[in-house]
């Protein structure tokens, strides 16, 4: 309990990735009654972003970056070239391309598959993440 609950980022954290969590299920569950997926997809973007923030935060990214750089403090929890980081990148990537194409998507349905592309690679990049930290 005390990797996710252990001080006031990680539980704010953890609470944010369940509501994110539950935002892509709920979106899932009920995709016939959603008109507007571009706004879906916005929300999706800004609240991901901020839940990346205070996972990077929670995880000592900032630190890791540090050390590799100029080695004046200890490195965060994960290497910075390291499964869990590469993984998060390609995440993000994904992220980024969905960002991009859906205003540019024309048509509902195109802006509905740009936010699965979203959710996956949120997904990716949560897995991963959640499943290191569990292992170190």
């Amino acid at each position: 309990m005390k990797l996710y609950f252990g001080n006031a980022v990680t539980t704010a954290t953890t609470l944010m990735i369940l509501a994110l969590l539950g935002f892509i299920g709920w979106s899932v569950f009920n995709r016939t009654n959603i008109q507007y997926w571009g706004r879906r997809s916005a929300v999706l973007l800004v609240f991901g972003l901020a839940v990346c923030c205070f996972a990077a935060a929670r995880d000592g990214l900032d630190k890791t970056i540090q050390h590799a750089i100029d080695g004046s403090c200890a490195p965060g929890l994960f290497p910075l070239v390291s499964v869990p980081t590469i993984v998060g990148c390609v995440g993000a990537l994904l992220i980024i391309i969905a960002a991009i194409a859906t205003p540019i998507a024309k048509t509902q349905k195109m802006r509905e598959i740009w936010f699965y592309v979203m959710s996956g690679g949120a997904m990716l990049k949560i897995v991963t993440m959640e499943i290191a930290r569990i292992i170190l």
